[in-house]
């Protein structure tokens, strides 16, 4: 089969441009080669350039919530070169590294942050048809990646040779661990209610989405994920006013924009499998499938639409957040994590598991919306009794509080004098003395 530059163009635009040279190549074993490298390259390519987009955007968007203007000196009217900018800035600006820094480690560090999150994209299924790999343990793969972000963390607080840099990367590594627990908790029913470790799986078993069914671990895998990508209220990996600016406060120029390019291309991933595991991904109403009568896979590209409008909506959410909570106490945050979301996890966990196979075996002409309701009763249920135990806990530390205040301890320790002196029976002085 020749080559044809239009049939070329029209396969790149409905995402089957591989099936096409592959058609036009042969089955050569050295096709599948290039083609995986080509894959690979845009894969990770491709998040790395929108860094560039999602920054201008967080930028402006954060400007009109906090009523200033935002970039606008760069690249005419709405500054949309100023994150290009930036990046020449720190390109230009030179780089000082310390003088008893471990230089594997100092330059390890950020060059595995960036890694780790482009690899986190290779299970992310972008349409139908449209992925780097489809793992049957995809979920099982992110997780494992997503765990290699700490060891990035503590090669940057060791190899800078800065105290306050190490104790920002203990910190920041107390933060991810923690917060990791919840997070692989909230995913496992996803998993459950799809039966499948399968990214593409996952999004295939959504007639509704699963945000429908467990409205509960949606909310706990999205405040995790605002934990592990250190965003506001949780961005005390680099509390500026307690540890100078946390791990990578040693670091500058393009070494400093790599941890900051990593940061947002695991933010965007973090959306994106928002969307995936309980949004429906890439499915709008069966659009994502639809085919022209020439044969053009449109759905495809609408699918790719769909899951970039979903992610979008959570990104919203992401900076809407950032812009308007304060910052977390490190106590605080811990105590959140460890005795609250991890234990309503794990409720809300067996739970799930439980009632689905209940429905399963006692309930099997329910219907996909039948279940989808029993499940959300059963999380507005959980949710209120979490609430409860919440607010009983907070009366509880404040009760505990208002006990250790000196004005009140002072207060009820002259209540007591008086109430004993009052309860002191009172000997007269023609009372006989008691014998000894």
């Amino acid at each position: 089969m020749s080559f044809d530059l239009l049939e070329f163009l029209s396969s790149i635009f409905d995402f089957t441009a591989g099936e096409y040279l592959t058609s036009v190549w042969g089955d050569a074993p050295w096709v599948s080669v290039v083609l995986d490298i080509i894959g690979i390259l845009l894969v990770a390519t491709v998040p790395l350039l929108a860094v560039f987009v999602v920054g201008w955007v967080e930028r402006k968007v954060l400007a009109r919530m906090q009523d200033r203007i935002g970039p606008n000196r760069v690249g005419g009217k709405y500054g949309l070169l100023q994150m290009v900018a930036d990046v020449v800035k720190m390109m230009t600006k030179e780089m000082i590294v310390p003088a008893g820094a471990d230089k594997i480690a100092y330059f390890l560090a950020p060059a595995l942050a960036v890694i780790t999150s482009a690899l986190l994209f290779a299970v992310l299924p972008f349409a139908p048809g449209v992925i780097g790999v489809d793992l049957n343990v995809g979920l099982f793969y992110v997780l494992a990646i997503s765990s290699v972000s700490v060891v990035a963390i503590l090669l940057a607080g060791w190899g800078s040779n800065n105290k306050y840099a190490l104790l920002g990367a203990f910190r920041a590594v107390a933060q991810l661990v923690s917060y990791e627990v919840p997070m692989i908790l909230s995913l496992l029913v996803p998993i459950i209610l799809a039966r499948s470790l399968s990214t593409v799986d996952l999004v295939e078993a959504q007639t509704i989405p699963f945000i429908v069914f467990a409205p509960i671990s949606a909310l706990i895998f999205f405040v995790s994920s605002l934990a592990e990508t250190g965003r506001s209220p949780f961005d005390l990996l680099e509390a500026e006013s307690e540890i100078v600016a946390g791990f990578h406060t040693e670091y500058t120029g393009m070494v400093f924009g790599l941890f900051m390019a990593g940061e947002y291309m695991a933010i965007m991933f973090m959306c994106g499998l928002f969307s995936t595991a309980f949004l429906g991904g890439y499915q709008f109403f069966g659009l994502e499938d639809l085919v022209l009568a020439n044969g053009f896979a449109i759905g495809r590209g609408l699918g790719l639409l769909f899951l970039l409008l979903k992610s979008s909506v959570i990104f919203f959410l992401f900076m809407w957040i950032r812009g308007t909570l304060p910052r977390f106490r490190i106590d605080q945050l811990l105590n959140f994590n460890w005795k609250f979301m991890v234990p309503l996890t794990l409720v809300l966990l067996l739970s799930v598991a439980l009632l689905d196979r209940l429905i399963v075996d006692y309930l099997p002409g329910v219907g996909e919306a039948g279940r989808a309701g029993i499940h959300f009763a059963s999380n507005i249920v959980i949710g209120f009794a979490g609430l409860e135990v919440m607010r009983r806990a907070a009366r509880r530390q404040r009760q505990q509080h208002n006990g250790r205040s000196p004005i009140l301890a002072i207060t009820e320790n002259e209540g007591a004098a008086v109430a004993a002196a009052e309860a002191e029976p009172v000997h007269d002085h023609h009372d006989p003395v008691p014998a000894h």
